[in-house]
């Protein structure tokens, strides 16, 4: 980060606050002696001999009217160095009889350091977010991290060797205003930091937040239930804090794997498309609830996606109110129990065993057979129709 340099509007802001108590003009000159806020506001941009004489000397002077007619752009007063990690950064000026004004010098002096000191740290505090940022979204993004960014986990403080899950924060589209989308989405992160304090957060998009989470518990152990409860909560308390509807995905834990903050991202990622596809209604979405139908997204645009999909297409074309394919997907769903399919679908089990004889026709596949049966699963899991 570069060194601090006092700029025109801090210097007006030392200047405006300075003048509502002290009954005299103040000018605030930079490094290089040239008057960057003032008072009198014709003044500025001038150079200032006296500011000049107090950074080389880099001592207080005092102009008298004796002075006044040696020195150019000056009046009577005094001119104190201003100091920041005991480097010069500017000079302070009050104008007046200096005998006068002297008392008050050193109090206005002391007054703009702790000014500048303050937005000194607030830029600090600002840079080390955008770093903190920027390294986060390189964590999810690149297998190696840079060298550059080593020396940033040590000046940020951020263990590398914490176990670490990633979750996705993503605000329902409409509710961000035009103008407002990057404010908004800043505060939503400020509030999830503050919700969830041992979590790293980024904002990924205009509609996106990354979270990288502590995956193990005090016990050392990975706990979902744990992580869903805590997620739950988070959705609720971002709605009463921010009223921003929002969904959030987990995605995989990979322990003891390569690059596994870049894995598990990619699984939020898909967990998050998913969860919205098959379930709309819900605002929180699991890797390990929805494994097969993530693990199966990348074949959906590939030739063995065809593949699996040819016995679906074959039931599709004969079934054009859905009724065979609902009953194949009550009957995974309660895990080939015959009764219990029947009774969700209000059925009589001798209608369901026909209806599944008829699909067995139609695809062509034995559901006696457990290789036939994975087939139609797959299939149903990779169907997005």
């Amino acid at each position: 980060m570069s060194p601090y340099s006092l700029t025109p509007k801090i210097a007006q802001q030392i200047v405006d606050r300075t003048m509502k108590i002290i009954d005299c003009n103040i000018n605030v000159m930079d490094a290089n002696g040239c008057i960057i806020g003032s008072g009198d506001l014709e003044r500025i941009g001038e150079v200032h001999e006296g500011a000049m004489l107090a950074i080389s000397q880099k001592r207080i002077v005092s102009i008298d009217n004796n002075m006044v007619k040696r020195l150019h752009g000056v009046k009577p007063g005094i001119n104190l160095p201003l100091k920041l990690n005991d480097r010069i950064v500017g000079v302070i000026g009050l104008t007046g009889e200096p005998s006068d004004i002297r008392q008050f010098g050193e109090l206005v002096c002391m007054s703009a350091e702790m000014m500048m000191e303050q937005t000194q740290l607030l830029q600090e505090l600002s840079y080390d977010n955008r770093l903190k940022e920027e390294l986060i979204l390189t964590l999810i993004e690149k297998e190696i991290l840079p060298d550059s960014m080593v020396q940033w986990v040590k000046r940020l403080d951020i263990d590398l060797n914490l176990p670490r899950v990633v979750g996705i924060i993503e605000v329902d589209s409409g509710q961000l205003g035009i103008d407002t989308a990057m404010s908004e989405l800043q505060n939503l992160q400020i509030q999830v930091q503050i919700l969830s304090k041992h979590n790293l957060v980024a904002i990924k998009s205009i509609t996106e937040l990354v979270i990288l989470i502590p995956a193990l518990n005090r016990y050392g152990r990975w706990d979902l239930l744990e992580h869903k409860k805590k997620l739950e909560q988070l959705v609720i308390d971002i709605k009463n804090v921010t009223q921003l509807d929002i969904r959030i995905s987990l995605g995989n834990y990979f322990d003891q794997n390569n690059y596994p903050l870049v894995k598990s991202y990619q699984t939020a990622k898909t967990t998050m498309l998913i969860g919205k596809q098959r379930m709309p209604n819900v605002r929180n979405y699991y890797y390990q609830q929805l494994i097969l139908p993530v693990l199966l997204h990348g074949l959906s645009y590939d030739w063995q996606a065809e593949e699996l999909l040819l016995p679906l297409k074959k039931l599709k074309k004969d079934d054009n109110n859905g009724v065979l394919q609902k009953t194949l997907q009550t009957w995974f769903k309660n895990n080939l129990h015959n009764g219990n399919a029947s009774n969700e679908l209000f059925i009589h089990r001798n209608t369901l065993e026909y209806r599944l004889n008829k699909i067995t026709k139609l695809t062509g596949l034995n559901l006696d057979k457990f290789d036939d049966k994975l087939l139609l699963y797959i299939a149903l899991q990779l169907d997005k129709n």
